[in-house]
C-alpha cells in the first residue's frame, strides 16, 4: 500500500475515511483505585504485577512520539493511565507537549484524588483541561463502585481544585450500570448543574475481558436521556449553538477546541432548556460511532491501538529505540493508521464482543 505523504500537516485517512486527529496517552498501567468496570481487584490485586519504571516511554521519547503524530494531523492530546497523576513530574511532560506546532488542546483523565496537589502546576504547565471520572455522589455507592475506603469528598476536591486552576471546562464521566449506581443518574445531574461542569453519562463497556459485562447491566442513553429530560428539560446542542466552536471539523482555536467541539466529541450533547449548562451521554453499546471515530491510542511503552476494543498493539518503542528517524517513526505511524478498519462497537453481538481485548486499565479509556 503506498504511504500518504507523511510530512508535517499531512492528513491521513484510513480504510473508512476517518482522519486521525484525536490521540489517548497512557502514562502509566498503576492506579489508587480499583473501580469494578476497569480494575476489578480480583484481577488486579497485590500479586498484580505492573510495568516496569525501564519499559515505560521517558518523558523525551513521549514529547518525541506525540510531536510525530502532531504532525500526522492530531490536534487533540489526552493523558490518561491507569491513574495518569501517579506518574512524577507530569508537570515536566505537559510543559514538552505545549509548545508543538498545531496541538489545539491537552487534556487529562483522571480520578481527581491527587489533582489537588498539582491542578495548579499542571495548569501552569499548559494543560488546558481535566476529566474527572466520579460514578456516585454518596459514600456507599462511590466506595462499592470504586472499591476503595476513601470517601467521595476525595473526589470532590479533585474537582474544586481544577475549577480553582482554571482547567475548563471540568468533565465528569460517569459510568452507569444497572443495580450499582443508575440510582445515582438524577443526583449526579443536579450536582453537575449546581457545580457548572460539563456531565458525561457513559453507557457499561465490554472494554477488555475481566470486568464482567453482561448487556443486562447496561444502563442504555435512551433511558438515561428520558429520566434527564424528565426532571429538567433538554435539547440536543447544535452544531452552531454559542460555545461549540461552529462546525464539527471546522477550523477552531485551542478554547474552541477544548469546548468539546469537532470530531472527536463522542457524547451526544444537551442542553438544560432552564440555562442550567449541558449533559452528554456516550452510547458506545447502543448507538455506536464507529464511522465517525478519529482517535488512536498510545500505550505507556509504546503501543500503538487503534481501537479502544483492539486485541493487540503496534510497538512504536520499538521503532524509537532502534535509532528510527523522525521521517521513519511517522512513516511506522502512517503504515498503521492507513490500514485501519476498526469498526468493533458496530460489530458487538447481543452477548456482547468475544475474543481477546486489551485492559481499560492499559490504554485508558
Amino acid at each position: 500500500m503506498e504511504i500518504n505523504d507523511t510530512t508535517t500537516g499531512g492528513k491521513l485517512i484510513d480504510r473508512l475515511g476517518r482522519p486521525i486527529e484525536d490521540l489517548r496517552v497512557s502514562l502509566t498501567d498503576r492506579c489508587n483505585l480499583r473501580c469494578t468496570y476497569c480494575m476489578p481487584r480480583e484481577m488486579f490485586g497485590p500479586d498484580h504485577v505492573f510495568l516496569p519504571r525501564h519499559e515505560l516511554l521517558s518523558f523525551e521519547e513521549l514529547s518525541r512520539v506525540l510531536a510525530a503524530f502532531v504532525d500526522l494531523g492530531v490536534n487533540k492530546l489526552r493523558l490518561t493511565g491507569g491513574e495518569p497523576l501517579l506518574r512524577k513530574d507530569l508537570p515536566d511532560l505537559i510543559a514538552l507537549l505545549s509548545p508543538l506546532e498545531g496541538l489545539q488542546d491537552i487534556a487529562l483523565t483522571t480520578n481527581g484524588i491527587l489533582l489537588p496537589r498539582v491542578a495548579d502546576q499542571l495548569a501552569a504547565a499548559g494543560l488546558d483541561r481535566v476529566t474527572i471520572s466520579l460514578d456516585a455522589l454518596d459514600d456507599e455507592t462511590f466506595r462499592k463502585t470504586a472499591d476503595t475506603p476513601l470517601s467521595v469528598d476525595a473526589v470532590l476536591a479533585g474537582v474544586d481544585a481544577a475549577l480553582a486552576a482554571g482547567l475548563q471546562p471540568v468533565k465528569i464521566n460517569s459510568v452507569m450500570q444497572r443495580g450499582v449506581n443508575d440510582h445515582q443518574i438524577e443526583d449526579l445531574a443536579g450536582w453537575a448543574r449546581d457545580t457548572g461542569v460539563a456531565l458525561r453519562f457513559i453507557e457499561f463497556m465490554d472494554v477488555g475481558t475481566t470486568n464482567g459485562w453482561i448487556r443486562e447491566r447496561v444502563v442504555p442513553a435512551a433511558e438515561i436521556h428520558e429520566r434527564i429530560n424528565a426532571r429538567w428539560p433538554i435539547e440536543p446542542v447544535g452544531t452552531a449553538a454559542a460555545g461549540d466552536g461552529g462546525e464539527p471539523g471546522g477550523s477552531a482555536g485551542r478554547s474552541e477546541v477544548a469546548s468539546g467541539a469537532g470530531r472527536s466529541e463522542v457524547a451526544e450533547r444537551y442542553r438544560y432548556l432552564d440555562g442550567g449548562g449541558e449533559v452528554g451521554i456516550v452510547a458506545s453499546v447502543t448507538r455506536p460511532f464507529c464511522r465517525t471515530c478519529v482517535r488512536a491510542r498510545l500505550s505507556a511503552i509504546g503501543e500503538l491501538y487503534t481501537c479502544l476494543f483492539a486485541a493487540k498493539g503496534h510497538d512504536l518503542r520499538a521503532v524509537i529505540r532502534d535509532g528510527a528517524t523522525d521521517q521513519q517513526l511517522r512513516d511506522a505511524i502512517s503504515a498503521v493508521w492507513l490500514a485501519r478498519s476498526d469498526r468493533a462497537s458496530e460489530l458487538r453481538a447481543e452477548g456482547g464482543l468475544t475474543g481477546e481485548r486489551v485492559e481499560m486499565s492499559y490504554i485508558g479509556g
